[in-house]
C-alpha cells in the first residue's frame, strides 16, 4: 500500500494510537499523518499525550481548534462543574458530545481532500463503548457517503475497532507490538488523572479490557 496515504483521527487515547500504529504498519510512516481537535475537553492532558505521541513517533500532526461547539451544545466532559454520569436515567450518558465525531469526520475529510489524501481513520468502536450513536457503523458508513457526495472525493473512512471488545483492542496493540507503548503513553481517564483514576467510566472500561487480555494471553501460554 505504499502508494496510498491515511489520516488517522488522533486524540492520544488508547484507541487512536492503536489505530496509529496499525496504519504506520499498514501504509508505512511516511505516509500517515494525524488530526487532533481540541473541543473544548475539560482535561489538558490529552492534548499533551496526543503532541508527546506524535513527536516521538515523527508523525506529522494538524491540530484544529473545534471548541466553537462549546457554543452548541453542553456536557461533562466539557463542563467540569458537572459530575460523569452514565445515563441511568438519560437515554446517553452526559459525556456524550452532542454533532462531535460528525464534526470531526467533515473537518478530517476537507483536510484529507486538501492533501489528495483519500483513507481516513477513525478509533469509533459499537461493542466495547459507551452507548455514543456517532460510534456505531451505521452513522460511520452514513458520514462516508455524505463525504463523497458533498466534496465528489472518493473517501473510505475505515473503522479497525468497530466490533472489538477492549480487550481484543488490546490484544491488536500487543499484535502489533505495542502493547507496553499504549499502556504507558495514552490517556483515556474522564478525570484527567495522568495514568488513570481508576474509577470514572473509561478506566473501568479500559482497566477491565486490559485485565481480560492479559488473563487470556496467560491462559493461552500454559
Amino acid at each position: 500500500m505504499t502508494n496510498k496515504k491515511a489520516l488517522v483521527v488522533f486524540s492520544g487515547g488508547q484507541d487512536s494510537t492503536t489505530c496509529l500504529f496499525q496504519a504506520i504498519q499498514d501504509y508505512g510512516k511516511e505516509n500517515v499523518e494525524v488530526i487532533t481537535f481540541f473541543y473544548g475537553q475539560r482535561h489538558a492532558i490529552e492534548l499533551e499525550k496526543a503532541k508527546w505521541i506524535v513527536r516521538d513517533l515523527n508523525v506529522k500532526q494538524t491540530m484544529i481548534d473545534t471548541s466553537v461547539i462549546k457554543q452548541t451544545t453542553n456536557n461533562a466532559l466539557m463542563d467540569d462543574s458537572m459530575e460523569i454520569s452514565q445515563g441511568e436515567s438519560e437515554e446517553y450518558p452526559n459525556t456524550f458530545v452532542d454533532g462531535r465525531n460528525a464534526l470531526f469526520l467533515l473537518l478530517a475529510g476537507t483536510y484529507a481532500k486538501g492533501q489528495g489524501i483519500t483513507d481516513i481513520i477513525i478509533g469509533v468502536c459499537e461493542t466495547d463503548f459507551s452507548g455514543y450513536p456517532d460510534c456505531r457503523d451505521v452513522f460511520v458508513k452514513s458520514m462516508n457517503v455524505t463525504l463523497n457526495l458533498a466534496m465528489d472525493f472518493p473517501f473510505v473512512v475505515k473503522t479497525p475497532l468497530m466490533y472489538l471488545t477492549k480487550a481484543e483492542t488490546w490484544a491488536l496493540a500487543d499484535e502489533l507490538g505495542r502493547l507496553d507503548y499504549v499502556r504507558d503513553h495514552t490517556h483515556t481517564c474522564y478525570m484527567g488523572v495522568d495514568g488513570g483514576c481508576g474509577e470514572c467510566p473509561s478506566c473501568e472500561l479500559r482497566e477491565k479490557g486490559l485485565t481480560e487480555y492479559l488473563a487470556q494471553k496467560a491462559g493461552s501460554a500454559l
